[in-house]
């Protein structure tokens, strides 16, 4: 399921703005709705997913896995559901669920900027200066042990 996510993230860009356009003409929304589906969803829907996909697509481990993690899957999951629904264009809940939809998309971007900090943090121990400047400390030297005597062996180029 999370690979089927990882390949969904692309189409979606494309067939997200689509369905609402789609919506627009089947549900017989009317004039405004045409140009709120024209101006603001449409290149909002697109731009929105690229973004998050790039965000996803960032982090070392789904590139690695070629598959989202698990909170990805709600996340757009969730807003997927939202934004799709928005497409049936009933007057009755067009408007809250518009809001929860943009609500449900700003915190889809700030879980996926938190994933991918979480991810690009170092590893090392970062240790600072009195100036406040961050720096690895070396690693101690290790004592080598030298046994026994060694033996070069270079290699002569065959000879034609």
């Amino acid at each position: 399921m999370r690979r089927a996510f990882f390949g969904w993230l692309i189409p979606a860009a494309f067939l997200l703005p689509l369905w609402l356009l789609i919506g627009w003409g089947v549900f017989n929304a009317g004039g405004w709705a045409f140009l709120w589906v024209l101006f603001l969803a449409i290149p909002s829907v697109f731009i929105g997913q690229l973004i998050l996909t790039l965000l996803v697509r960032a982090r070392g481990t789904v590139r690695a896995e070629r598959a989202v993690s698990w909170w990805d899957v709600l996340g757009f999951t969730v807003w997927h559901g939202l934004t799709i629904s928005l497409g049936f264009y009933d007057q009755a809940w067009w408007a809250p669920v518009m809001v929860l939809t943009i609500i449900v998309g700003l915190a889809l971007f700030w879980l996926e900027l938190a994933q991918l900090w979480r991810e690009a943090k170092p590893s090392a121990i970062l240790m600072r200066t009195t100036e406040g400047i961050g720096y690895i400390p070396a690693q101690a030297a290790r004592p080598t042990q030298t046994e026994g005597d060694v033996i070069v062996i270079t290699e002569r180029p065959p000879v034609v």
